[in-house]
């Protein structure tokens, strides 16, 4: 019995120690040496101040900023503690009545827009936390976030284009905007 004891136990010590310890360490250090900004949570930070992460969605309702990617995270929106989807199906009742009310509310802020609501305005990714939206979604919302800053919405929809980011290589990813930043942009702290 000890003969098999010992070899399993040093066997347990040794992969602890590399899987535990070692490559924690490794990963983390080349992290921080390629890429310093990602590996310390992507913080934007407006006059020495934090005002939020770049990998992580967050809540805007203000009819004066764009708005985000719903959130199905619990116990509130935007719960990087709580990633999580609405595991709601298709045909699941609760999706439609939520896509509704989300619906109702982009459609409450900006009236005069009868153009069809992006997909992703009105439905949560699967992790909730997405802080990207389509190029569709941030120009669908252009003309409500110009008439309540006074602004020519042409500025806007160049704002937008300015903080466009395309795939990688051309192919992988979607055209997209990240809202935080489109929004510190905007020249506001929410």
């Amino acid at each position: 019995m000890k003969a098999l004891l010992r070899p399993a136990v040093m066997l347990f010590v040794v992969l602890t120690v590399l899987t535990g310890v070692i490559y924690p360490l490794a990963v983390t250090g080349i992290g921080q040496l390629l890429f310093p900004h990602a590996a310390n949570g992507s913080i934007l930070t407006v006059n020495g101040k934090p005002v939020g992460s770049e990998l992580i969605g967050q809540q805007f309702s203000s009819p004066d900023h764009f708005w985000g990617r719903p959130s199905a995270t619990g116990p509130y929106p935007n719960n990087a503690a709580a990633s999580s989807g609405s595991n709601l199906g298709p045909l699941n009742p609760a999706l439609t009545d939520a896509v509704k009310a989300r619906i109702d509310a982009l459609r409450a802020a900006d009236p005069g827009n009868t153009r069809p609501v992006p997909i992703d305005l009105v439905t949560a990714s699967a992790s909730g936390l997405d802080p990207d939206i389509s190029l569709a979604a941030a120009y669908y919302q252009s003309e409500r976030v110009a008439r309540v800053r006074n602004l020519p919405v042409e500025q806007i929809k160049m704002l937008i284009a300015r903080h466009a980011e395309y795939p990688w290589l051309g192919i992988f990813g979607e055209p997209r905007v990240n809202v935080l930043r489109l929004n510190l942009a905007l020249g506001s702290n929410r």
